[in-house]
């Protein structure tokens, strides 16, 4: 009885259809700003920073200052050589983004650009030679920049139109090449300053920098819920043009635990849930705000307004599947004395019990499974880790080498919770894209030097450097782990 127990949790596993890959960003990893007649985007006016030192965001284009996405890590160029690197790799799922100013340079453009639309088409068939599906982000903070000079971004509802637009072009462009979309990356990122410029595209009067942008509330509330609209209208579009097409959410999750038992500190965390993981995923999986979304709205003196028709919208627009991205753990006090440690989309109190990366992000496998039981509890719908990786410095030794014994520490003991996750608590789980799985541009500081790919990309802060790949010890490591569908770790 005991052996045939044994047998049966094998078979346990990830499913033989368990889409393993990586993920990269236009805006990060792609370059060719200014080529084939792309537009900016709101990444290409962010300047390069440092862990201390903040991006800065101008409004025009200065000589004297470096604008590392301009580059990036030249994917443009580069693509054939990447999609080889991930098919040794043994990559089923690719997660990638669109650049929308690629497609219409300044969003509001009724005909599209060919020569933009046919870059994808070639990156999509040679990853389809490679056997690779693409799962594609349709706006990864990377919004036309002319949408935020000329309508201030997202706080403009004919937003929606010009990004359903875009969807039914590369809908239509793409159907049969393309199964798996997400709408909007990491969305809840709009409510955080992280996010009011790069993924709502506002840019207030005053803001010079990323950590020290004018926020105003009822401007990015607003901004969200025509985000919400343009979503659920492209989910319903997306079905209608190609009913095969499976379109998610993506949403940037930290899990909060409450410092200690005292129940303020319990039920801040419980707020703290609900404001940072819950309220975006509840309006996209459950089409409609939920109850805690008016204390929100009252604690930020706000009031989301809403045309007729609203509500039936983000009712029939719910998506297929929940997509996040996953890096740290946080913790939640009402003790505003408590050391506080830095993350992904905002900091928070200091776990004593974790250690932390070289940019202050705090390590936590645990907090994965965790976070796994949470949402598909709470949502009862298949889910996909499309972001989770550890931003380290990596030397390139003179033999062409690189050894990060670190990252691979990193992504097993992760890997190990999924899977836990998946044989022993029931979670239905899609797949697994480790972020930056090629080194790219970090969007919170800029640089080249956090680096999180299994392949190194000779670039450094400046934009210098061959930009040859190379190879590290966690290229070889993943790909054992893809082969033995995530059993030899």
């Amino acid at each position: 009885m005991a052996d045939s127990i044994r047998r049966e949790k094998k078979t346990m596993s990830f499913p033989a259809n368990f889409l393993w890959g990586g993920a990269t960003a236009a805006n990060q990893f792609e370059g060719g700003w200014n080529e084939g007649g792309r537009g900016a985007s709101v990444a290409d006016h962010m300047t390069n920073g440092t862990n201390t030192r903040p991006r800065q965001i101008t409004r025009d284009l200065k000589d004297d200052l470096y604008y590392p996405n301009h580059k990036a890590s030249d994917f443009y160029h580069h693509y054939k050589e990447d999609i080889a690197l991930m098919k040794e790799m043994g990559y089923k799922v690719y997660r990638m983004s669109i650049s929308w100013s690629r497609i219409f340079p300044t969003g509001t453009e009724q005909q599209p650009n060919e020569e933009g639309l046919a870059f994808y088409d070639a990156v999509f068939d040679e990853l389809h030679a490679a056997g690779i599906e693409p799962l594609v982000t349709i706006s990864h903070y990377e919004n036309p920049f002319y949408l935020t000079e000329h309508f201030n971004g997202w706080v403009d509802r004919r937003l929606v139109d010009y990004y359903l637009h875009y969807c039914e072009t590369i809908f239509n462009r793409y159907k049969g090449k393309v199964h798996y979309w997400l709408t909007f990356n990491e969305i809840n990122a709009g409510m955080y300053p992280f996010g009011i410029y790069s993924g709502l595209g506002i840019l207030n009067e005053g803001t010079t920098n990323m950590n020290d942008q004018v926020d105003i509330p009822q401007q990015h509330f607003q901004a969200l819920h025509h985000q919400f609209i343009a979503s659920a209208r492209a989910v319903q579009l997306g079905h209608s043009i190609d009913p095969e097409n499976k379109i998610g959410c993506m949403v940037a999750i930290t899990p909060n635990y409450a410092y200690s038992a005292n129940p303020e500190d319990q039920i801040k965390n419980q707020q703290s849930w609900q404001y940072c993981n819950y309220y975006c995923g509840d309006v996209q999986v459950r089409g409609a705000y939920p109850a805690f979304a008016r204390r929100i709205w009252a604690e930020n003196g706000v009031t989301v307004e809403m045309q007729p028709g609203d509500a039936e919208t983000l009712r029939n627009g719910t998506v297929d599947f929940f997509s996040f991205s996953y890096y740290m753990s946080g913790c939640v006090s009402t003790d505003e004395n408590l050391l506080r440690t830095n993350g992904n989309l905002f900091g928070g109190v200091k776990n004593p019990y974790l250690k932390a990366s070289d940019w202050g992000w705090q390590i936590d496998p645990m907090g994965l499974r965790y976070t796994l039981n949470e949402l598909y509890n709470h949502y009862q719908m298949p889910l996909m880790v499309v972001e989770n990786g550890l931003g380290a410095f990596d030397k390139l030794e003179s033999d062409g080498t690189i050894h990060d014994p670190y990252r691979i520490d990193y992504l097993r003991a992760h890997i190990e919770q999924m899977k836990k996750a998946v044989e022993e608590d029931g979670v239905d789980l899609m797949g697994y894209t480790p972020w930056g799985c090629i080194d790219l541009v970090s969007a919170s500081t800029g640089e080249m030097a956090k680096r999180y790919g299994f392949v190194y990309v000779d670039a450094d802060d400046e934009g210098n450097g061959t930009f040859n790949r190379y190879k590290k010890d966690s290229f070889y490591w993943y790909k054992k782990v893809i082969a033995t569908n995530g059993e030899e770790l």
